[in-house]
């Protein structure tokens, strides 16, 4: 058998290189459906069974009183407007508005009293979406750069095992991008390079003055009128205009061809790469699975009535079917445009728009995760790129009602599944829900959580584009937690 070269070598740029590139075009494939596969490859991380990891951002910043840390017995102005209600498990109580959460409160436990030093969406988002508490050396709050730290997705892409010609890691439904236009930093590969970069499902068309879970729970922040006529599609996988699945196959036999013809211009190692890559493309072109566990706006009435028929819902079901299909994390974006950014206008939107599909969809997530067996080997871990303030404040030039505004210092963080034992709190946060008192616990151990679920060794290492090796790990895990 032939010896394989390091997975994390930088692939030199050649004849043959640019001939495979076109050669993937006569599949029909556009780029943004190939971005993840790029990043395929070798694991240096033994596993011993599978294991998965749904990472749910909530991109503006969840209200952890409003949410689960309720201070019940604080002023008026810091308990702000909802109620508490007691769990399942004994002592802890949560927002009034997660009902099926509160039921279901066995399989799932939560740290309150994660902390970062940032008030602001860019750089919280980064530390969030890195696991990396310190930002990169020249950071831009404006755009994505080379030098950040490569998401907590593109690492695990990168030293988990690919499995079933799918990428290792995703995310849906689709890139985080503020409303002025710009696209956050933090979510993609930085220093390890764009061919690291997750695979990005594009199924949620952007809208700059549009929130939370379309079409059923839309709403605007700022109620300017703006109609928000989206469709949530997921990217087509059907074969081009013209193609059948003979012409298909002849492609396929040409790409053969190509590769003989160039054989000896390049090395076993890329040819190897580019099998992968060429298989992966063909596989979420033809396999029934991948294009069932995209199409989740045609499932069937009663799987969509329990997840929600609107983004959040869709999205979820969506995550439960790619780590059902093969792909080891999959990171939804609940809510682009910092949706859950509650500036003013809090508490309608919370309820009416934000709580309840986010309720409904998580509850059916845990139900079908546990029925079929597959909550042990998964876990789902939920927040956003910080908290809110205690003191509810109104910004009447903005909004008509009071809000909650930036709290990096301390968020809650809800967790469950991965071999996470349930009904359990970590750490806490003071009486008014501004600091945490009791364990505090960082980005790094966040991040270290995720890792640690999805098998991956504490030894564990990557290398950059210039070939320098990082380490995975940046903390120990949230303890108390298994």
């Amino acid at each position: 058998m032939k010896e394989k070269k390091n997975a994390f070598n930088h692939p030199r740029v050649a004849r043959r290189t640019a001939v495979q590139a076109g050669g993937i075009s006569l599949l029909g494939l556009g780029m943004n459906h190939l971005a993840g596969l790029r990043a395929a490859g070798e694991s240096t991380s033994p596993q011993t069974k599978i294991r998965s990891c749904i990472y749910i951002f909530l991109s503006g910043g969840l209200s952890q009183h409003d949410s689960f840390d309720p201070k019940p017995h604080a002023p008026a102005e810091i308990r702000g407007e909802f109620s508490a209600i007691a769990t399942q498990t004994p002592g802890v109580q949560i927002c009034e508005h997660l009902p099926g959460l509160a039921v279901r409160s066995h399989l799932w436990s939560m740290c309150r009293s994660l902390t970062h030093t940032s008030n602001d969406h860019s750089a919280g988002h980064h530390m969030m979406l890195t696991g990396r508490s310190d930002l990169p050396l020249g950071f831009n709050p404006n755009q994505p750069r080379p030098q950040d730290w490569p998401s907590i997705a593109s690492v695990a892409g990168a030293v988990s095992i690919a499995r079933n010609n799918l990428p290792p890691a995703a995310v849906i439904p689709e890139q985080f991008v503020h409303y002025s236009g710009r696209t956050l930093p933090g979510q993609f590969a930085g220093v390890m390079g764009s061919q690291r970069n997750p695979w990005y499902v594009e199924a949620s068309p952007f809208h700059s003055t549009s929130y939370g879970a379309y079409p059923t729970h839309g709403f605007d922040h700022q109620d300017r009128g703006n109609k928000d006529g989206r469709l949530f599609e997921a990217p087509s996988l059907s074969l081009p205009h013209g193609l059948t699945t003979t012409g298909l196959n002849r492609r396929i036999h040409l790409l053969g061809e190509l590769e003989r013809q160039c054989q000896r211009l390049d090395d076993a190692a890329l040819t190897e790469n580019f099998d992968r890559y060429r298989e992966g493309a063909i596989s979420l072109l033809v396999d029934p699975t991948i294009r069932s566990a995209l199409d989740v706006t045609h499932a069937d009435d009663s799987t969509q009535d329990r997840y929600g028929r609107n983004s959040f819902g869709w999205s979820l079901l969506m995550a439960r079917r790619l780590v059902g299909s093969g792909v080891n994390l999959v990171q939804v974006n609940l809510g682009n445009n910092e949706t859950w950014d509650t500036h003013g206008n809090a508490f309608p939107h919370l309820r009416d728009n934000l709580l309840p599909p986010t309720d409904r969809a998580l509850s059916a997530l845990l139900d079908d995760l546990q029925e079929s067996g597959l909550l042990d080997s998964t876990l789902i871990i939920m927040a956003g790129e910080f908290g809110r303030t205690p003191k509810i404040t109104l910004l009447p030039s903005h909004y008509k009602q009071p809000g909650r505004d930036h709290w990096g210092p301390v968020q809650s963080v809800f967790l469950a599944g991965g071999g996470i034992q349930g009904g359990r709190v970590i750490g806490g946060s003071d009486e008014i829900g501004a600091y945490p008192v009791v364990d505090p616990q960082r980005p790094e151990n966040f991040a270290a959580t995720i890792y640690q679920a999805l098998g991956i060794p504490q030894t564990a290492s990557w290398k950059d584009e210039l070939g320098r090796p990082h380490h995975v790990y940046h903390g120990e895990p949230i303890p108390g937690l298994t």
